[in-house]
């Protein structure tokens, strides 16, 4: 299959995958909150950040291994890669009992201290909940490695299929549990059962796909150990800075402004990020192939398939923000039952945010992509914590807006820190960055006209 083919399929699987992202993010919460309360349903999400910060941590190691393995694949080293395969699994397993252990000492730490009693959710079942999500959270550890079988494979598009099935499977579990009048307890018993039968199917079928070890069979190597170690330490900083603004953000707002306002915090982040998920689907579209090249070397191709995804994805951003200042507001009181009263300029702040992260979240790819994560972990720490203290002091003063300011000043940190360091990796200017993407955008679009026309004609 040929590249754009490949691209073709991998953006279509995209389009479905986000669709039901969309869905998942966003069609639940009116059930949440007609069948719990919003501010029992605040305190859910309150206790939601400690299985969340499991599910951030799963993409240090595994993406380091991951990364390695299709690295190596796409050069030809194929011992080499079945090597890193079984070496990844290996420590994957070691960091899965050492989270097992760290989660059952933090949650015996919270109960000791009394912190599940000063909730709104009854304390055993908070506990019960939380532990079952976090062990469905801790088989998630192998995705990452999986998932490289088939980007090595050039079978993306299955892969972000497979992935989209778990998500649907997750919504319709969800909703049937708060149709039928369940509580916590029963809703993270579907969520774990989703993925015990996702994680077993994606795993064989990703061993079928890549067809390397009918031929290669893999042995751990210690050098690889310590590479991928390396690695893993310096993409834990991936997920700790996201875990320090989300989760960080959210506690924030929590202690200064109370339960109902993080509902109000989140769910206008949720719905002003909706938008998001369009966005991001050029991430997956184009990262496998991205990664593919610069695995074999061809940097020409890899800059232009770049290029291509900045332009794209702030294009998309800015008919994004036109729509969601014209229609958001409206579609959010109906979403929420009007039973929560939201600022008009925490909205509008929220929504700004979204032209820059278009710019900042598509060059994070280029990090991931030659397998240096490390400054981009940095800079994340960086504009993390200046965010959480900016939504604390502010929130303080001025309330939810004040909150959406210091929420919102991440992107605007990240695009001045990440932009420039990614055209370095990409061995390119910022000025080519511009220049030579608007030519690529000229010829494709020109290419998509051409394509049309001879189609056409075709037909005829």
């Amino acid at each position: 299959m040929s590249l754009k083919k490949r691209v073709l399929s991998n953006g279509l699987a995209s389009v479905f995958q986000k669709g039901i992202r969309v869905l998942e993010q966003l069609f639940l919460v009116p059930f949440f909150i007609s069948a719990w309360g919003a501010a029992y349903y605040g305190e859910w999400l309150t206790l939601t950040i400690i299985p969340s910060v499991i599910a951030f941590s799963n993409l240090g190691f595994g993406s380091a291994a991951a990364n390695s393995f299709v690295l190596s694949y796409a050069a030809g080293r194929r011992q080499e890669a079945a090597n890193i395969s079984k070496t990844g699994v290996y420590i994957i397993s070691i960091m899965v009992l050492v989270a097992m252990l760290i989660s059952i000492i933090a949650v015996l730490t919270l109960d000791y201290f009394h912190v599940f009693d000063k909730s709104l959710i009854d304390s055993q079942e908070a506990i019960l909940a939380v532990s079952i999500l976090i062990f469905a959270q801790l088989l998630t550890f192998y995705l990452q490695l999986i998932e490289a079988y088939y980007r090595a494979a050039e079978k993306a598009a299955l892969s972000i299929n497979l992935i989209t099935s778990k998500a649907a499977g997750n919504l319709i579990a969800g909703l049937l549990v708060l149709l039928l009048g369940y509580g916590i307890v029963e809703f993270a018993i579907s969520q774990l059962l989703v993925m015990l039968v996702f994680m077993i199917i994606y795993w064989v079928k990703g061993r079928q796909v890549i067809g390397l070890f009918k031929v290669h069979s893999g042995k751990k190597d210690n050098t690889i150990l310590r590479s991928i170690t390396t690695k893993g330490l310096s993409y834990l900083m991936l997920p700790l800075w996201q875990i320090i603004y989300f989760q960080g953000t959210t506690f924030v707002v929590r202690i200064v402004l109370g339960p109902e306002a993080v509902a109000i915090f989140n769910t206008v982040r949720t719905l002003s990020r909706s938008f998001n998920q369009i966005l991001y689907m050029v991430e997956p579209t184009v990262f496998p192939e991205l990664i593919n090249q610069i695995g074999k070397g061809d940097w020409k191709t890899a800059q232009k398939i770049f290029r291509l995804s900045i332009l794209g994805v702030f294009t998309l951003s800015v008919i994004g923000f036109v729509f969601l200042a014209v229609f958001g507001l409206w579609f959010y009181g109906i979403w929420t039952n009007n039973e929560l009263e939201v600022p008009e300029a925490m909205w509008y702040l929220f929504i700004s945010g979204m032209l820059l992260n278009a710019l900042w979240y598509t060059t994070e790819m280029v990090f991931r992509a030659v397998n240096e994560p490390k400054k981009m972990g940095f800079y994340g720490v960086i504009a993390a914590f200046l965010s959480v203290f900016l939504t604390y002091l502010l929130s303080a003063q001025i309330g939810l807006v004040g909150a959406a300011i210091g929420a919102v000043s991440l992107d605007l940190i990240l695009v001045f820190l990440v932009m420039p360091e990614g055209c370095k990796i990409m061995r390119m200017s910022f000025k080519g960055l511009i220049i030579d993407g608007l030519t690529d955008f000229k010829e494709f679009i020109f290419n998509w006209q051409d394509s049309r026309k001879s189609l056409k004609n075709n037909r005829f």
